[in-house]
């Protein structure tokens, strides 16, 4: 509209039910724009909202092991490691020594290197193992960053969703077992 006075650009407001905003207070002249103000705020702070749900939070998570771990429990903490590190998060792996344990670092080395070489595939060593008193310590860090593996989730559960809207009243585990059912076997006659 180019240069106004005041009072005109106060006008020209009210008369299309607008706000009169100033834009840039230290331009000469100042710079304003007539705007819903009110739909104005509202659309930035949805904005706003949007960045924050897409920004991921750097968290670490932490697994306790001993050197000496049975088979089963070492599979179950690496079942864990697995989960964290899909999720986006960085594992920070402790081996607790006691006693003689401690004389044998090479047996929690060799564990952390095993577990390391495990879950190769989903994260890379961020820190190598160090010994720090009675513990040892090493960090994992992801390959995919936190957001990419939000958004997989949110995909995943929208997928879901999708599924259950087309077959409505059927669970996921009904719709599994009816496709592992096959035709039952004709009984025998009896003589």
């Amino acid at each position: 509209m180019g240069i106004v006075p005041l009072a005109k650009a106060l006008e020209l407001a009210q008369e299309y039910d607008l706000d009169l905003v100033e834009v840039a207070a230290n331009a000469r002249p100042p710079v304003c724009k007539l705007m819903d103000y009110g739909k104005f705020k509202y659309e930035s702070a949805m904005k706003a909202r949007e960045a924050r749900k897409n920004q991921a939070h750097t968290v670490i998570k932490e697994m306790k092991l001993r050197p000496k771990i049975d088979p089963h429990d070492y599979d179950t903490k690496k079942g864990h490691v697995v989960r964290f590190l899909k999720q986006g998060d960085k594992v920070k792996i402790t081996i607790m020594f006691r006693g003689r344990e401690q004389s044998r670092p090479e047996l929690g080395y060799r564990l952390l290197q095993r577990l390391a070489e495990d879950v190769q595939d989903l994260g890379f060593v961020e820190s190598n193992p160090k010994q720090d008193g009675r513990n040892m310590i090493m960090v994992l860090g992801p390959h995919k960053k936190k957001t990419e593996a939000m958004a997989e989730a949110r995909q995943a559960q929208e997928a879901r969703k999708a599924e259950a809207k087309a077959n409505p009243g059927r669970s996921q585990n009904a719709a599994d077992a009816d496709a592992d059912v096959e035709a039952p076997a004709e009984e025998p006659a009896e003589a």
